[in-house]
Order: C-alpha cells, then sequence, then structure tokens
C-alpha cells in the first residue's frame, strides 16, 4: 500500500493560486496535481519548463565563453544599447 502525503495550505498569496489554477487548466490537471508539480519546481526536483523561463535559450551558454569572447560579445551588441533619437521624436 502506497503512503500518500497530504498537506493543507492555508492563505496563499492569489498570484500563487492563479497559477495554480492556469497549469491545471492549460495542462489538464487537477488542481493538486498543478500544485504538486509547481512544488517540485519551486523545490529544484522537477526541471522548470523551458517555455516558462525568461532566457532559459541562451543558459547552455553561461560561463562557457573565454574573456576574449566576452569582450567581444560585449562590443558586438554594444550598437544594441544605442537610442537612436529619431524614433523617439
Amino acid at each position: 500500500m502506497r503512503h500518500t502525503n497530504q498537506v493543507t495550505l492555508r492563505d496563499l498569496d492569489p498570484r500563487v493560486f492563479a497559477e495554480i489554477e492556469r497549469v491545471a487548466r492549460v495542462e489538464g490537471l487537477s488542481i493538486n496535481k498543478a500544485a504538486a508539480k509547481i512544488l517540485k519546481i519551486g523545490a529544484g526536483i522537477q526541471a522548470v519548463p523551458e517555455s516558462r523561463c525568461i532566457g532559459a535559450g541562451v543558459d547552455r551558454f553561461v560561463g562557457r565563453l573565454s574573456a576574449a569572447e566576452a569582450r567581444k560579445l560585449s562590443q558586438s551588441l554594444s550598437a544594441l544599447e544605442q537610442v537612436d533619437d529619431e524614433l523617439w521624436k
């Protein structure tokens, strides 16, 4: 016989409960299963779905550039930091 753990949560932040409901609706899960999934993600037991993680697409590159490569990348991206005054008139 499998032992089932049970927890009752009170006074959840409405945003947390809204996210539980959203996950349940989108993934076709019960509220309980959606809450358990979110808890696993928060505890680091289950990976964060890439679609919900901002910037996850570049995570595999973090910490892999040499100092020279990082400088070159920074220089390449500097043009993106320039404000085009004509666009703001």
